[in-house]
């Protein structure tokens, strides 16, 4: 899957559970999912629970610890795909 393809695919993930519009407009890979889109800690877990759903993938408990920036999804997500 593409950068661009996945970070479309993040970004209509998370686009529920944003509080920061603006930020959400200008999302890339360095947008971090508390501190920029103010997303809380329970809609994380929705965010997570989202991503597996939309991808067919299991993330475990150490992953989702690290799952805080749309950079870190990335390299989740792809290295779910990949194996």
């Amino acid at each position: 899957m593409k950068k661009e393809d996945l970070i479309a695919k993040l970004k209509a993930i998370v686009e529920p559970y944003v509080q920061d519009e603006e930020a959400f407009e200008n999302l890339s890979e360095d947008t971090t999912f508390v501190g920029d889109l103010k997303i809380n800690s329970a809609n994380l877990v929705d965010v997570i629970l989202d991503v597996e759903d939309a991808f067919d993938i299991r993330i475990e408990n150490e992953e989702m610890e690290q799952m805080l920036s749309v950079k870190a999804a990335m390299a989740i997500v792809t290295s779910k795909i990949a194996s």
